[in-house]
């Protein structure tokens, strides 16, 4: 089966997921040194393997580059300058804003799972903690959490990025040119990759890692995992493990066909792999596995969980200026 590595917690709990021993992938050729650090730590719970990462996945800052080049704020490279620290970022979105014609972002701010993203991103940057010691936001974290909601919702109120606008619609804004930058996951690579050769985005793109805000990089992450059903009186196989364990190593070894879909592959033979290497803006972007900040490691976080309903019932509404964000996070405790 297929899991999210943001969801591990939930699987081993639930006693849903079967570990690998390492003699298993012994069998099929691979090992733990194949694989990106920070996805082959994250995959593991009491230090008992429970998944095998296929790729790295996070969000991206897509960009207009004709806009950008306009505003002065593309460099000879191709890549966007004046983009570290929030208040350059703040000022790059104001100067990149034309009101009534272009928002300087956009950015879903009707979908709880990007608010989610870019906010932990936030909080990930500043060394801040969503969960300590089974608490939420305690001491300092809140403070954090408060500047990093107040940092979007500031986007929102200037008119730099739009107010509660669905996921489609950020795009749309994006692809049609009426927003010079959006902040997205990587799997919408393959949507302005075949726009752009159907000759419909009327501007060249790129896509880089989300700059650095606050103190450090660092980057909302999750992966797509190959894991093996824990069945209860009906194990698996020594036949059916085998042959999963063989489909595991070929879709590992073969991941630079998922790399298309915009995924940087966890598998690090193709990550190094000069067919990758060569695919942008995958490789340019792919520098954010240095800095993947991983959901937190509870059964309450990660994807489809309730820390993104809270995401989407306290702190979007924060961030589309219906509550003040300290009282919007003061609820999630």
């Amino acid at each position: 089966m297929t899991y999210h590595l943001s969801r591990l917690p939930l699987g081993v709990s639930t006693n849903t997921m079967r570990p690998f021993t390492p003699a298993e992938l012994a069998s099929v050729g691979l090992s733990g040194t194949d694989y990106a650090p920070v996805a082959w730590a994250d995959a593991h719970d009491d230090g008992k393997l429970y998944a095998v990462p296929l790729d790295i996945h996070s969000i991206i800052l897509y960009y207009n580059k004709d806009l950008l080049k306009k505003g002065g704020l593309l460099g000879a490279d191709g890549l966007p300058t004046g983009m570290t620290g929030i208040q350059n970022f703040d000022a790059a979105l104001a100067k990149l804003t034309v009101p009534g014609k272009t928002y300087g972002l956009s950015i879903a701010t009707d979908d709880g799972p990007t608010i989610w993203r870019i906010f932990y991103t936030m909080l990930a940057q500043q060394n801040g903690a969503f969960l300590q010691d089974d608490k939420i936001l305690p001491g300092d974290n809140m403070d954090k959490a408060v500047t990093a909601t107040n940092a979007m919702a500031n986007w929102v109120s200037h008119g730099w990025a739009p107010k509660l606008t669905s996921y489609q619609s950020s795009i749309a804004l994006f692809t049609s040119g009426q927003a010079a930058l959006t902040i997205n996951g990587v799997w919408e690579v393959p949507t302005m990759v075949d726009l752009a050769r159907a000759g419909k985005l009327g501007f060249q793109w790129g896509a880089v890692q989300i700059p650095v805000w606050y103190s450090h990089a660092a980057t909302w992450c999750d992966s797509h995992s190959f894991a093996i059903p824990r069945r209860a009186g009906n194990p698996v196989s020594a036949a059916k493990l085998a042959a999963d364990l063989t489909v595991i190593a070929w879709m590992n070894r073969n991941s630079i066909m998922w790399a298309a879909g915009g995924h940087v592959p966890a598998y690090l033979p193709v990550t190094r792999s000069a067919a990758f290497q060569t695919m942008q803006p995958n490789s340019t972007y792919s520098s954010y596995i240095k800095s993947c900040a991983y959901d937190p490691k509870s059964v309450i976080a990660g994807v489809g969980s309730p820390t993104y309903d809270a995401a989407t019932n306290d702190i979007m509404p924060a961030v589309n200026g219906q509550i003040a964000a300290g009282s919007a996070l003061q609820s999630l405790q």
